[in-house]
């Protein structure tokens, strides 16, 4: 695999977000592995590591891309071999050679929404992303330092109202020069946070935001973003007992809040429990479509890009025998019974009870916990629901 880059040196407006460049990787990398908590991390997710051999390779790396594909890429191969049933992608004939793009995707991991579908990059030596993360997620220094040795660029969630539009528009510029100067990709959610129920729906902020600077006019901004949508799903959502649990919370207490930790948990537990089937699935770019559109207004404009990228990805979604069940269940009908057997529902029943039992909240009472098994059957049920209102539209990916 080739690793030959043009080498990565950041502009100063934008080095606050951006991913480390070249002329400081070596030095950042070499703090990293000195920081307590790195080791503690990696020790948790390889504990079978020999820690100095660990380091001794790593500072071997003197850039983003053999970080990717000499570390990155085997570490993902091994979270695939151990904790999924196998990941696949197709529509990769939709990236086309030579151009770059905003692949914007339904959020269903913390960590592993964008690193598989670089993978599946990586597989075909195509050329892979950047990635967008929040700040609320950087807890630690050592955090933030480690995704931007690994070519993530930050997304500043935590700011004053009053700089909030400042932020949005670096944020905006730096996404156009990623992909306008530096003909590089990159990867970001259609909205802030997991949709806790599997509701995926692109975020009109979102859109706002890339369609501001550079420039001035907001379709054509939005139109040089080259907007590509991505379908993610996921067999079994690891997670799903979690985001039960805090709808159980905010049930009774609407002010809940999670805690860092909680953030910390989540993504412990995505990285490192099992998922079953895993499958990306790439639409076409919106270019075209939205070209097409009418519309002249900027609320017009950004709510048609919502819905291109919400049609394309409820379409492209891989389901499975869980989400069919689900469907009927929730739904009371028996309408996709041709798409699992009775040993399919008993198993997903029993999948079901198991991750209710996981569920750490004291007292909770059988009305409870039946709240939240209607809550993860409409987690499984939701893309069914959305894929049937998408195929209704008759518009095709």
């Amino acid at each position: 695999m080739s690793t030959n880059a043009t080498p990565y040196i950041i502009p100063e407006e934008f080095s606050e977000i951006a991913p480390y460049d070249d002329a400081v990787y070596h030095e950042k990398l070499a703090a990293l592995v000195r920081e307590p908590g790195f080791e503690h991390a990696v020790r948790y997710v390889l504990p079978d590591v020999d820690y100095p051999s660990f380091v001794d390779n790593l500072l071997k790396v003197t850039n983003q891309h053999e970080f990717q594909y000499n570390v990155m890429g085997p570490f993902l191969e091994m979270l695939v071999k151990t904790t999924t049933a196998g990941l696949s992608c197709d529509g990769l004939d939709n990236y086309l050679p030579g151009h770059s793009y905003t692949f914007i995707t339904n959020h269903r991991d913390i960590v592993l929404d964008a690193s598989f579908l670089n993978l599946c990059f990586i597989r075909r030596n195509m050329p892979i992303t950047q990635v967008a993360i929040g700040n609320n997620l950087l807890i630690f220094d050592w955090i933030s330092d480690l995704v931007k040795l690994n070519r993530s660029f930050i997304v500043k969630r935590d700011v004053r109202m009053v700089d909030a539009l400042d932020a949005a528009r670096q944020l905006s510029a730096y996404i156009h020069y990623v992909i306008g100067t530096r003909g590089e990709s990159v990867w970001i959610a259609q909205r802030e946070g997991r949709a806790k129920d599997s509701n995926d729906l692109t975020q009109e902020s979102l859109i706002k935001m890339i369609g501001l600077e550079p420039g001035n006019d907001v379709k054509q901004n939005i139109l040089d973003a080259h907007l590509l949508p991505v379908s993610i799903s996921y067999e079994f959502d690891p997670n799903d007992y979690l985001k039960a649990r805090e709808f159980l919370l905010k049930r009774r207490d609407p002010h809940f809040k999670k805690s860092q930790r909680d953030d910390l948990f989540s993504m412990e537990t995505g990285l490192l429990k099992y998922k079953g089937r895993v499958h990306m699935r790439l639409g076409r770019c919106i270019d075209a479509d939205l070209e097409r559109f009418g519309g002249s207004s900027r609320l017009e404009i950004v709510r048609h890009t919502c819905h291109l990228i919400d049609n394309t990805i409820h379409r492209g979604y891989e389901l499975f025998p869980c989400n069919y069940i689900a469907y009927d269940h929730i739904y009371g009908e028996g309408r996709f019974a041709g798409h699992y057997t009775a040993d399919d529902e008993q198993s997903f029943a029993t999948y079901i009870n198991r991750q209710l039992d996981k569920v750490d909240v004291p007292d909770i009472t059988d009305e409870e916990r039946e709240y939240m098994r209607q809550m993860m059957l409409t987690m499984y049920a939701n893309p069914v629901k959305n894929q049937l209102a998408a195929d209704s539209t008759g518009q095709h990916i």
